[in-house]
């Protein structure tokens, strides 16, 4: 058995964060604990293991998972800090000083039939599927094998991709999920038999969940897209048995609360700059107001956890960097190029309204 298929048998019987099958994505290295009862993803930047979210293994066993885990890291020369560490398991380190446990964003849940209820009784969100299916805009589900082999979804996924403010990320947002379909369920919005959208749920096997971990609209997706694609989703799982879906993180969601400890004054800093001034390179604000738009029946807080003793520029670098799959310096400066190619756009596309 190859360590991907040790870890993907781990994380079907024992995933319960939404980001446990995220750690079988391209680009993650896998980390098992002796008797391979317990898995972890990371990625290993600036000196930092970055893990995502936390060992996947039996609930009792998690606290040893944990600490065997730190002394592998720290016998190699790493420090470890955890990304998208949900409620249950950010109680390990909330009562121990030498760890900060930082409220980095929310994630929306609801029951996928609560879901239908209020897309289907909102008006403004009635509005938008009818929009969609006016302009004859269809969602049905693939097979993984037809969707793994599509090259209509990797053209519809480039062009999403043209159409951000950053290059490609990866680690916990990896947008290349089409090569590994297996468990996956995968929506396809048509326009006259085009692709111009689809989206990718995700399991959550023990919490018998979905995560909507892609939501993509092509470049030729009418108005209504994105919304006929989750609400064809929540009905698909509601009559699959399942009891929760969610849309994932938030980063700096306002629905999200403090964290119990105040984080070091620099991270408090960051966070504000990131909340005014980080839209040119991610709209927190804008997903953030899309998720909420939904009206989710619960907002569950997600964590970062980084030792005391990790120094805190260091571990937010390799955060950073493990999102833009290289070290933090090309990855800064493919950002700022991408920035100022989008503004010298903007401002061609406003000479060109003004002549």
């Amino acid at each position: 058995m190859t360590p991907n298929e040790r870890a993907r048998a781990l994380v079907l019987e024992h995933g319960w964060n939404a980001a446990s099958y995220q750690i079988l994505n391209p680009g993650m290295s896998l980390w098992f604990n002796h008797n391979s009862t317990a898995v972890s993803g990371y990625v290993e930047q600036h000196g930092v293991r970055v893990v995502a979210g936390v060992p996947v293994c039996p609930a009792d066993e998690l606290s040893a998972a944990v600490a065997e885990l730190e002394r592998d890291a720290h016998s190699a020369g790493c420090d470890v800090a955890y990304f998208a560490v949900e409620e249950r398991a950010a109680a390990l380190w909330q009562t121990r000083p030498d760890w900060n446990v930082v409220v980095i964003g929310a994630q929306p849940v609801w029951r996928p039939a609560a879901l239908v209820r209020t897309i289907a009784s909102h008006k403004s969100l009635r509005a938008q599927l009818k929009r969609a299916a006016a302009k004859g805009v269809i969602v049905e589900e693939w097979s993984s094998a037809r969707a793994q082999e599509s090259r209509e979804l990797r053209a519809c996924l480039d062009e999403w991709l043209a159409l951000r403010a950053l290059p490609p990320l990866h680690f916990l947002v990896e947008s290349d999920t089409l090569p590994n379909l297996q468990d996956r369920r995968v929506l396809v919005a048509c326009r006259n038999a085009a692709v111009v959208g689809f989206l990718v749920a995700t399991p959550m096997p023990l919490r018998n969940g979905w995560l909507v971990e892609q939501n993509i609209r092509g470049a030729r997706a009418p108005n209504g897209t994105s919304e006929s694609l989750l609400y064809a989703a929540a009905r698909m799982l509601a009559d699959a048995g399942a009891d929760i879906i969610t849309l994932g993180l938030s980063p700096l969601s306002k629905h999200a609360p403090l964290s119990v400890r105040e984080p070091p004054r620099f991270v408090r800093a960051l966070f504000a700059w990131l909340r005014v001034h980080g839209r040119r390179f991610y709209n927190f604000e804008g997903l953030d107001t899309f998720k909420a738009k939904f009206r989710p029946e619960q907002w569950e807080p997600i964590y970062a956890v980084v030792g005391t003793g990790t120094h805190t520029l260091r571990a937010l670098v390799a955060f950073g960097a493990a999102f833009g799959g290289t070290s933090a310096a090309p990855f800064i400066g493919t950002v700022m190029q991408h920035a100022l190619e989008q503004e010298l756009e903007r401002v061609k596309n406003w000479k060109r309204t003004r002549s």
